[in-house]
């Protein structure tokens, strides 16, 4: 019955993405997918819309997202943060959808509180607003107090909006499965890898509990920044569908007129944000991905108050190596320095050509060339660099280009701030400081701990993967992708390897046997029987006609 239930729920929405496409100018699209075939479509006519044809391809991808609903919307949201996967036209028109969503009824909200926390609202606070401060198409957010008075903020997932994503994505998945088989472009751009890798983040944003640790590990590195609040996460009061914290008052970060009755002048803040942000990028490693102007409040007393953890950020020490080479690279106008990051970032197709690459390269390399360092947009420079990264199909992990969007979004609120600010004043710094601790000796040292069990292990796997490649040579498995004659090199390189490494353990044992001679007879105190013979001189000799006959051998082969 589960089973049947599914199906008839596939059905119909099938049906309502259909007729979404056709009404947004992409109809040609239900029949090179294949929906026609498969499902029913009556009245598909009649769904179009006659002023398509006046509104862009970003527009009506838009409009298309938006009418099937959360889910949708919030895939959109996120490959808004992509420009590596979608052309910049479309992004444009990603970044301006919203969640156009009314709230839900406060019984419905009550009764997801206390199905998760399994307690009555009274018994849990002291007082509850009904009416929610924000709403948005996963959740909304009441104000409340704890039973000891503290002010909270309780953020309640819509009912049933899990099952009606997990619908939304198994059909996202399938419709992706059916596109690479079908159209050219989506094989080649590999559509469903990049449904799923959407898919991934929306889902973690479906878990307050994720959110909640999030805040917790952005709060503890700066617990001795007093310029920065994070809201203090309350377990007892979470779950994965409620998710309880802190309540934070103050006025929106852009409010001009309410900062001056603080007392702060909007220069003194956008310096304070910015500090903040590259405080957590290029030392913490862990970012706000998100900070927008409805984040950020400024409290009574100057401190920034940072909110909504679900979009965050994260750069391992090699993923900040490689932002700073790019950012340098960039300084410095180096082509084959941006390339070099880029391949270290991302993997770079076979297939590009790589003389295009760098000529592009050098096209954005010319924009910024001799642009005083203060009109030089952070953001926009690597949003544009992502763009070229797409129009050659390089991936880039998805946690690089979040940090373009996040780059691009603090200069908007910077830029509304004060129109004279440069954020990469503030970042230059950072950079150079990231720059000279990889010159550092005990960066290096780090390094090579940090590598030293994997040379280790290739070390000692190293036998057993000569054995498994020679087999694999003998039984003709790699036949079909290597041609004769790359074969035949291929094994003289073998052989020549193969003759080395022989050479060199054959010369350390010679070594070793020498050395164990010669201490053993400066050692040798008594005279006994078998220092009357002259064992040096006959291991010696023993050693040498090894070593000659074998290096006979490898020169006759010419394979050394």
């Amino acid at each position: 019955m589960i089973g049947l239930n599914r199906r008839i729920r596939h059905l119909q929405r099938y049906r309502d993405i259909a007729k979404a496409f056709v009404r947004n100018g992409f109809g040609y699209l239900v029949k090179e997918l294949g929906l026609a075939e498969r499902i029913p479509l009556p009245g598909l006519r009649s769904s179009v819309r006659r002023d398509t044809g006046s509104k862009t391809t970003g527009e009506r991808v838009r409009l298309f997202l938006e009418e099937l609903g959360p889910t949708f919307i919030k895939i959109g949201q996120i490959a808004s943060t992509r420009p590596d996967l979608l052309p910049a036209d479309i992004i444009e028109e990603l970044v301006k959808l919203q969640d156009h969503v009314p709230p839900i009824p406060f019984q419905e909200a009550a009764a997801v509180l206390e199905s998760e926390l399994g307690a009555s609202i009274i018994e849990l606070f002291s007082e509850f607003e009904e009416q929610p401060i924000a709403a948005a198409s996963i959740g909304q957010v009441h104000l409340a107090k704890l039973p000891d008075g503290r002010p909270v903020a309780v953020k309640i997932q819509r009912p049933n909006i899990r099952e009606r994503i997990e619908t939304d994505l198994e059909i996202l998945e399938q419709l992706s499965r059916m596109a690479e088989h079908r159209l050219e472009w989506a094989a080649r751009y590999q559509l469903r890898d990049m449904v799923n890798e959407l898919a991934h983040s929306l889902r973690a944003e479906l878990d307050y509990t994720i959110e909640g640790r999030n805040a917790e590990r952005m709060a503890k590195p700066l617990e001795r920044d007093k310029h920065v609040h994070i809201p203090a996460i309350y377990w007892d009061y979470s779950s994965r569908r409620v998710l309880t914290m802190e309540f934070l008052s103050g006025c929106k970060v852009t409010d001009l007129d309410g900062l001056s009755q603080l007392g702060f002048s909007p220069k003194q803040i956008a310096e304070r944000v910015t500090t903040m942000l590259f405080r957590q990028i290029f030392d913490e490693g862990l970012f706000h991905a998100d900070p927008h102007p409805g984040n950020l409040v400024i409290m009574s007393n100057g401190v920034v108050g940072l909110l909504d953890f679900g979009m965050v950020g994260r750069l391992t020490p090699a993923m900040k190596q490689h932002f700073g080479s790019l950012i340098i690279s960039l300084r410095r106008n180096s082509t084959s320095g941006i390339i070099r990051a880029i391949e270290a970032m991302g993997a770079i197709p076979e297939e590009t050509d790589m003389r295009k690459l760098r000529d592009d390269i050098d096209l954005l390399r010319d924009k910024y060339y001799d642009v005083p360092l203060s009109q030089v947009s952070l953001g926009e420079s690597v949003t544009d660099l992502f763009a070229v990264a797409y129009a050659h199909r390089i991936r880039i992990p998805s946690d690089f280009t979040l940090l373009g969007k996040t780059l691009l979004t603090l200069e908007g609120v910077v830029s509304a701030l004060d129109a004279t600010f440069s954020i990469v004043d503030v970042a230059e710094p950072f950079g150079r400081r990231l720059f000279l601790d990889r010159l550092h000796p005990r960066s290096f040292a780090d390094q090579a701990l940090r590598h030293v069990g994997e040379y280790a292990d290739l070390i000692a796997d190293l036998p057993d993967k000569l054995r498994d490649i020679t087999n694999m040579l003998r039984k003709g498995k790699l036949r079909h992708d290597i041609s004769v004659p790359e074969l035949d090199t291929f094994l003289k390189k073998m052989d020549r390897v193969g003759n080395r490494l022989s050479f060199s353990i054959v010369l350390l044992s010679f070594s070793i046997i020498m050395v164990g001679l010669i201490v053993g007879s400066s050692l040798g105190r008594q005279s006994t029987f078998i220092w009357q013979f002259p064992v040096i001189e006959i291991g010696f000799g023993i050693a040498t006609l090894m070593f000659v006959f074998l290096l006979y051998a490898i020169f006759r082969s010419g394979r050394f």
